[in-house]
């Protein structure tokens, strides 16, 4: 039986287009999954604990030996012997900072008051500031561009090329006759 719209008219209101899927899914993949989450962490848990393990294993080895505290200290333990000084990482704290300020201070005078070799083998030596100011005030700083470094001037080309070629203030010799012959 078809009604007006070329469909089929089921009598117990049922379309048969329509439907369900007749088989649900079974408890076993869904058990799977859980065991194998249940797995997957406990095997991660197991390299972590190994992991853990051997890094404990690892600072034991390289651990080094921790004085006791229950052991008496020295009686002043701030207190730096002068043979225990070099025990100390660079850079090391000042004792004294005036006496050591003062002692820098007079080799950087030194330094910059006198003659002296930076390296006698090569033959570089530092002079006093004062000698150094003046060689600069008369010498002046190096302008001279290095060989390969700066393209020659475009100016100084061209106005050398002029003057090289200009001869007219320079009169030549037959010139010079031919002008003494028309007086």
């Amino acid at each position: 039986m078809t009604n007006g719209h070329g469909h089929t008219h089921n009598p117990h209101g049922d379309n048969p287009e329509l439907g369900f899927e007749r088989q649900d899914l079974s408890s076993g993949p869904v058990y799977a999954f859980f065991l194998a989450i249940i797995l997957g962490t406990a095997l991660v848990a197991l390299v972590l604990r190994g992991t853990l393990y051997i890094a404990e294993l690892y600072n034991h080895e390289h651990q080094i030996a921790v004085v006791s505290p229950l052991l008496p200290a020295r009686a002043d333990t701030r207190a730096v012997l002068p043979e225990n000084i070099k025990q100390f990482p660079q850079p090391r704290l000042e004792t004294d900072e005036r006496t050591e300020i003062h002692d820098f201070r007079l080799k950087e005078e030194q330094e910059l008051h006198t003659y002296g070799w930076v390296d006698q083998e090569s033959g570089v030596m530092h002079i006093p500031i004062d000698r150094a100011m003046e060689l600069m005030a008369q010498r002046g700083l190096p302008t001279t561009p290095r060989t390969g470094t700066a393209p020659p001037s475009v100016v100084n080309t061209v106005k050398a090329a002029a003057d090289a070629s200009d001869h007219s203030e320079a009169p030549s010799q037959d010139n010079a006759k031919q002008s003494k012959g028309n007086q």
